[in-house]
C-alpha cells in the first residue's frame, strides 16, 4: 500500500528492523563506517585523522566492494582548457533536470583537489607517453577528455589498493565479512551504532553491535534487485533498506541506471555480467548492428557517447526493431597491442567467454548498473536521521539528477566522504546522557533494540529463494523498459511475496507453502531486496513521463511542467510507503547539524 503526503506516524521510538538475534557482542566507537569502497574508506581515513576513534564495518573482504570493479575511470576538469563549470554543464545536461546545480557545483569544483588528494595517497593513474601528466580520456556525455584511469581499465582497482593500503597503514579496526543489520537509536532518536551480523570469520563471530553516535553508510548499490547487474554479489540494497527501517528518507530509486555496453551472455545470464566500459567507446569503438551499421551516428551529436540512457535506449530499440537480444561492439581496428595495453582486463574477461574484441565485435546489451537515488542527504552527507550520513551509490546527494553522468560516481563517493568526515569531526563527540539505556543493552528475548521505552516490529524474513523471485519480477517489470501494466504486475508479485512471509511469521509454520526461515545472511538479503524493490517500483509507477534512464513505454515524453520534482519515500511502521513530492529540481537541507 502507497499512501500519498502525510501519513499517521508511529509512536515516538517505535521503528522497525529485520528478525535477528539478540547482540551477543558489542564494542563502542566515536564513528562507524559501513562499506570499504572509495566512500566509505576516505570517511575512515579522514575521521581517524582527526582523531575519532573509526571502525570500518565490511560485507566482505576489505578490498571487495563495488570500487574496485570500476573500470573507465574518475571525472574531474584536471585537463588543459577544461573548467569546473565546463563539467558542471556536461553533468546537468546528463541529469535531465533533476540535478541540484548546488550539490554538482560542489562536486566539480572540490573534484580536482580531491583527487590529488587521492594521489597523495598512494593512488597512481595512467600517465601520457614520455610525461607525468596524468593522461585523460573521454566517456558518454563528456564534451572534453576529463577522464582520469589506472591501469588501463583497472581504475577501481587502483583505488582500492590505495585506500586499503592506507586504512592498514593506519592502524584503522575493521570488522570484514559483517552484513549490517539495523540503526541503533536513543531516547531522542538520535544514531547509537548500527546491529551486524559477522559471517564465521574473524574477530567476531554471530550478532554483535557498533555503539557510536555517527554512523557512515557507504554499503554501494543494489543491482542485484535485477536478474542481470555489473555489481558484485554483495550488492543488495542493504543500506537503503537499513535507512529505511530507521525512518529516514529515500529519493529517485526510479532512476536505475542500465550500463548500455555489458557483455552479452545469453538471455538466461543471471548475476554480475561483464562490464565493457564506456572508456573503450571513449578510445573510438563503434556500436553496429549485426550489418555492422552504426545506428547511433545522427542520433545525438556525440553518437556512441551520448548520455547512457539515450545509449542504452538506442540498443533496446534497434534490438526491437530488427527481433534480436543484443547489438555490437566494434574495436576490431584498435589492434591487439591496444587491447592489450589499455583494456586488459576487458580483453580477458571477453576472452574467458570465447569471444577476442581484437578479431571480432563484442555482443552488447545493457543491464543494471548504477542507483542515481538512494538515501536523501544534504551537501553534508547527512540524512534525515540525525547522526546517520550517506555517502557513495547508496546516497542521493542531488548530483546525478536522473541518469549519473559516466565517471562521476567514484569523484561523488570522494568528494562527499569528505564533507562528511569535516562536518563529523567539526563537532565534539556526543556523550550518551546518564542512565540512557544501549540497544544492546535493552534488547531481550522480545527483540527491543532502542533505548529504554522503545519499541520495534520485526520484519518477517523472506526465504533465500524468494531472491531469484524477486530478480525476476524487476527485470520483467520495472527493467530498461517500463509501462503501467508491468510496474502493477510486479508490484503485485511483490506485494505476494511480501504477505506470504507475513502469514508465515504470523502463523509459526508453512502457510502455503511458505515456512518462516531462520535468520541468516540469504534471507536478510532477500528480505533487502524485496524492501528496495517496492519502493522503486513505487516511484517508477508514480513518474509518469520518460525522463533520464527512467524510461516509460506509455509515457515517452519528458514533462518538465507536471513531473520536474523529486519522489521522497519514507517506510512507516506498518511497512507502508507514504510519498510527498517537491516542487521545484532543488534538495533543501536533509536536517539540521
Amino acid at each position: 500500500m502507497t499512501a500519498t503526503g502525510t501519513a499517521p506516524a508511529p509512536a515516538p521510538g517505535t521503528r522497525i528492523r529485520l528478525t535477528a538475534p539478540a547482540p551477543g557482542w558489542s564494542i563502542d566507537a566515536d564513528v562507524v563506517v559501513v562499506g570499504s569502497g572509495v566512500a566509505g574508506l576516505t570517511a575512515a581515513l579522514r575521521c581517524a585523522a582527526a582523531g575519532r576513534r573509526t571502525v570500518v564495518v565490511t560485507k566482505a573482504r576489505l578490498d571487495d566492494g563495488s570500487t574496485r570493479w570500476a573500470q573507465g575511470g574518475i571525472a574531474a576538469a584536471l585537463g588543459e582548457g577544461d573548467t569546473p563549470e565546463q563539467h558542471l554543464a556536461d553533468t546537468l545536461v546528463a541529469g535531465a533536470g533533476l540535478c541540484d546545480e548546488e550539490a554538482v557545483r560542489t562536486l566539480v569544483t572540490e573534484g580536482p583537489d580531491a583527487v590529488h588528494r587521492l594521489i597523495a595517497a598512494g593512488a597512481r593513474f595512467d600517465t601520457a607517453p614520455g610525461s607525468d601528466e596524468i593522461a585523460l580520456t573521454r566517456e558518454g556525455g563528456h564534451h572534453r577528455r576529463r577522464i582520469a584511469h589506472a591501469g588501463g581499465d583497472a581504475t577501481g582497482a587502483e583505488i582500492s589498493r590505495a585506500l586499503v593500503q592506507a586504512v592498514r597503514a593506519a592502524g584503522l579496526r575493521t570488522i570484514e565479512n559483517a552484513l549490517v543489520l539495523d540503526l541503533l537509536t536513543d531516547a531522542e532518536g538520535r544514531t547509537s551504532g548500527v546491529t551486524l551480523h559477522v559471517m564465521g570469520e574473524g574477530q567476531h563471530d554471530g550478532v554483535g553491535a557498533v555503539h557510536a553516535p555517527a554512523v557512515v553508510l557507504a554499503t554501494g548499490g543494489m543491482g542485484q534487485v535485477f536478474s542481470a547487474t555489473t555489481n558484485p554479489a554483495v550488492s543488495t540494497g542493504d543500506g537503503v533498506a537499513l535507512a529505511l527501517r530507521a525512518g529516514a528518507e529515500v529519493s529517485d530509486l526510479e532512476f536505475v541506471q542500465f550500463h548500455p555496453t555489458v557483455l552479452y551472455l545469453g538471455p538466461d545470464a543471471e548475476g554480475q555480467q561483464p562490464l565493457i566500459s564506456e572508456a573503450v567507446r571513449g578510445e573510438g569503438a563503434h556500436l553496429v548492428d549485426a550489418d555492422g551499421t552504426r545506428f547511433m551516428l545522427g542520433q545525438h551529436e556525440l553518437a556512441e557517447l551520448a548520455p547512457r540512457d539515450i545509449v542504452a535506449k538506442a540498443i533496446m530499440s534497434r534490438a526491437h526493431e530488427q527481433g534480436v537480444e543484443h547489438m555490437y561492439l566494434d574495436g576490431r581496428h584498435f589492434g591487439a597491442p591496444m587491447w592489450e595495453s589499455r583494456f586488459p582486463t576487458i580483453l580477458a574477461a571477453c576472452r574467458g567467454h570465447g569471444i577476442d574484441p581484437v578479431t571480432e565485435p563484442i555482443p552488447v546489451a545493457p543491464a543494471a548498473h548504477y542507483a542515481s537515488g538512494g538515501i536523501r542527504t544534504d551537501l553534508h552527507g547527512r540524512t534525515t536521521v540525525p547522526g546517520l550520513y550517506a555517502c557513495g551509490e547508496v546516497a542521493c546527494t542531488g548530483v546525478h539528477g536522473a541518469n549519473r553522468l559516466a565517471s562521476n560516481s567514484l569523484l561523488e563517493g570522494l568528494v562527499f566522504a569528505e564533507r562528511i568526515a569535516a562536518d563529523i569531526t567539526r563537532n565534539p563527540v556526543p556523550q550518551p546522557p546518564a542512565g540512557a539505556a544501549t540497544a544492546a543493552g535493552a534488547t531481550g528475548a522480545t527483540g527491543a533494540t532502542g533505548a529504554a521505552g522503545s519499541a520495534h516490529r520485526d520484519v518477517p524474513l523472506l526465504a533465500p529463494e524468494t531472491r531469484t523471485a524477486v530478480q525476476r519480477i524487476m527485470t520483467a517489470g520495472a527493467g530498461v523498459l517500463r509501462n503501467a501494466d508491468s510496474l502493477a504486475q510486479a508490484a503485485a508479485a511483490l506485494d505476494r511475496l511480501r504477505h506470504a512471509a507475513d502469514a508465515a511469521a504470523e502463523a509459526g509454520a508453512p502457510t502455503a507453502g511458505h515456512k518462516s526461515p531462520e535468520p541468516g545472511v540469504e534471507a536478510w538479503e532477500a528480505t533487502n531486496l524485496l524492501c528496495v524493490a517496492r519502493v522503486l517500483v513505487a516511484a517508477a509507477q508514480r513518474r509518469e513521463e520518460t525522463r533520464g534512464c527512467h524510461w516509460r513505454e506509455d509515457h515517452p515524453d519528458r514533462d518538465d511542467a507536471s513531473w520536474r520534482r523529486h519522489f521522497r519515500i519514507t517506510m512507516e511502521a506498518d511497512r507502508a510507503l507514504t510519498i510527498r513530492t517537491t516542487q521545484t529540481a532543488g534538495f533543501p537541507p536533509a536536517v539540521a547539524p
